[in-house]
This record gives C-alpha cells, structure tokens and sequence, in this order.
C-alpha cells in the first residue's frame, strides 16, 4: 500500500474516533443519570452489571453500529412494549414519564455511550 493510501486509511480511522468522542461529549451524563434515577430505570437495569433488565452496557454493546439504534431504544422506553424478564415472565416494560424528546434522546444516548 502507498503512504497516500495509509495516509487517506488514518485520516479515515481519526474522522471516525473524533465523530464518536464528539458524540458521547455531546451526552449530558448528569441530566441522564437524574432521569434514569427519577424514571426508576436503575430499580432493573444498572451501567455494567446484569439486575432484572440487561446492563447498559450490554445494552451499548448490543446496539453498536446500529443507525436505528436511538429510535428504536426511544421507541422501547415510551411504547411499553412487552420485555422478558430473568425469571422468563413477560411484562410491559415501564413507560418514562417525562414528555421532553431532549431528555429522553439524552438518556439513550448516556446508555448507547457506555
């Protein structure tokens, strides 16, 4: 390979990283965290370890490198669609109560960023 090839190859890779440190740079952490905590998101799930919901960041692993990743955990968390949980019973997931589509776009964001 040509050192314009590698060059063009390393300034892609850079593009790449930059974008996602942008993007989770983006997230406010803080605010995410207060809705996770207010929403009772964490009575079930919690950042890295499995509760009766997966862990977010098996959450984040999961949906990497999906584009419809946000809609469809926006849509998951204000649908109430049906969940299985660990004991293998089903039941509507609980719907956010906040309205705003900032907060809640902010709080899949925070998960999708772990």
């Amino acid at each position: 390979m040509t050192i314009r090839g590698q060059l063009f190859i390393a300034t892609g890779i850079a593009a790449i990283l930059l974008s996602t440190s942008v993007a989770a740079a983006d997230v406010d952490a803080s605010a995410a965290k207060r809705l996770a905590r207010k929403e009772s998101c964490l009575r079930c799930h919690a950042v890295n370890k499995k509760k009766e919901g997966p862990a977010y960041e098996s959450i984040a692993y999961k949906y990497k490198g999906h584009p419809e990743a946000v809609d469809k955990l926006i849509d998951h968390i204000t649908s109430g669609e049906k969940v299985k949980l660990s004991d293998g019973h089903e039941e509507n997931h609980e719907i956010v109560k906040t309205k705003d589509p900032g907060q809640i776009r902010n709080l899949i964001e925070w998960i999708l960023s772990r």
